[in-house]
């Protein structure tokens, strides 16, 4: 079976060359609202430069009008203010990234990323006000960062809802900002904060048409006190079911998205960053047997599958940055050649060049059995990866088209002060 799966690689792939080779993936992007790009690790260079390449591509030539990463809201909307013009002060996007200071910092505060924040805030200079692109964070784990932009907004306005939320927000003041804290006095305790919480997100809610909208002030609120109220979900629910925090996790993912998409209107068009693991749909992996569900798999459920478009990434050796432990400093490590057996293998065997696979009616069948899928985290140890790396995976109905990357590059952190959580 793999000699016939080798054989399809070499039928469909197409080479990856030079940059204008990923001009084929924007001929496949016409009616699509979501283009969704995964990686196979945090950590590796050529995923961020390829995603910057295409975002770019998708923005000038198919009126995308949103940047949504796998980071934390309040320090991705220093580089939307910084890109949009709202912040007059901060002289460049190194600055500008010095704003990711939460373990992994490396993520978003990398030198790949420099190039792509200019690019965007070149491009919005030479837009009118509602053309602009913006750039989001849409993950969950900013708890006390969010309600600490809740409070300084409030203040700031002036708004009748501040006492409301010192109020709500006193609750986790015992906790002193440590999240494992919170979830295990939460969980097994039950001292937590979900009534506070919920009802402050519901009071924002219903009076978020009265909030001044000037700089996406209202956008900002309103998705700040959403991760206040699912972030302590999360911490309660991932002392006891590490999968439910997981779905608690990537339906908040896809609540922001949508949240964004409801502030552009009709021309809301999203580019996502994730890696592949909430990308690639989990229906077409062994996620799906444990009651997983991931954002590309919801994203196909809510919008419909033609809405979508998902790209993976892979590789078959090279170096990443990660870290051997949650929480400890990060490493440059060498990434062993792929697993016998598992597509990256079968795409090496196939020709050690870098290509580029669009799933298609033609191709589809020759690529849809269960094969073991790389998949590398911000916590990674080489000597293990054979034991717990590979996701098995039916890739053609995870994704609609694959970019492969023979060898690549660790990603060129940043020198951040960070903060461990």
């Amino acid at each position: 079976m793999n000699n016939e799966l080798i054989q399809a690689i070499k039928d469909y792939a197409q080479p990856l060359n030079n940059p204008n080779d990923i001009n084929s993936l924007l001929h496949e992007i016409e009616m699509q609202k979501f283009v969704l790009l995964g990686e196979a690790s945090h950590g590796t260079s050529e995923y961020y430069k390829i995603r910057a390449e295409l975002s770019k591509k998708l923005i000038a030539e198919k009126g995308f009008t949103f940047l949504a990463v796998e980071g934390d809201w309040p320090a991705c909307q220093y580089v939307n203010r910084y890109i949009k013009g709202f912040d007059q002060v901060t002289p460049n996007a190194r600055e500008v990234l010095q704003s990711f200071n939460r373990w992994p910092t490396w993520m978003w505060a990398n030198e790949e990323m420099i190039e792509l924040i200019e690019w965007l805030k070149e491009y919005n200079q030479k837009q009118p006000k509602d053309k602009q692109v913006g750039f989001y964070g849409i993950d969950i784990y900013s708890l006390w960062e969010s309600m600490d932009e809740i409070i300084n907004y409030l203040e700031k306005t002036h708004s009748p809802q501040l006492d409301d939320a010192k109020k709500a927000f006193a609750c986790f003041e015992p906790f002193n900002r440590q999240p494992e804290r919170y979830g295990v006095s939460a969980a097994l305790y039950s001292e937590g904060c979900h009534d506070e919480v919920i009802k402050l997100l519901t009071e924002i809610c219903l009076n978020k048409n009265k909030q001044f909208d000037f700089e996406e002030n209202r956008l900002n609120l309103e998705v700040n006190a959403l991760i206040t109220a699912n972030a302590e979900n999360y911490y309660r629910t991932m002392v006891v079911n590490d999968n439910e925090s997981w779905n608690i996790r990537d339906r908040h993912m896809v609540e922001v998205i949508n949240k964004i998409s409801e502030y552009y209107g009709n021309q809301a068009k999203g580019i996502i960053w994730e890696h592949n693991t909430h990308v690639g749909d989990a229906r077409a992996t062994d996620m799906a047997d444990e009651g997983i569900v991931n954002v590309g798999q919801l994203l196909r459920e809510q919008k419909g599958k033609e809405a979508l478009f998902i790209v993976g990434f892979g590789t078959h050796r090279g170096t990443v940055i990660a870290a051997d432990q949650w929480g400890v400093n990060f490493d440059k490590m060498i990434i062993p050649p792929a697993k016998a057996g598992s597509f990256e293998d079968a795409l090496h065997k196939a020709g050690s060049d870098d290509k580029l696979l669009i799933f298609n009616n033609e191709n589809h069948h020759k690529f849809n059995r269960t094969i073991g899928h790389r998949a590398i985290g911000v916590v990674y140890n080489p000597k293990f990866e054979h034991y717990g790396n590979y996701v098995p995976s039916v890739i053609s109905d995870r994704y609609d088209a694959f970019v492969y990357v023979n060898y690549t590059n660790a990603l060129n952190p940043l020198e951040v002060e960070e903060v461990f959580l």
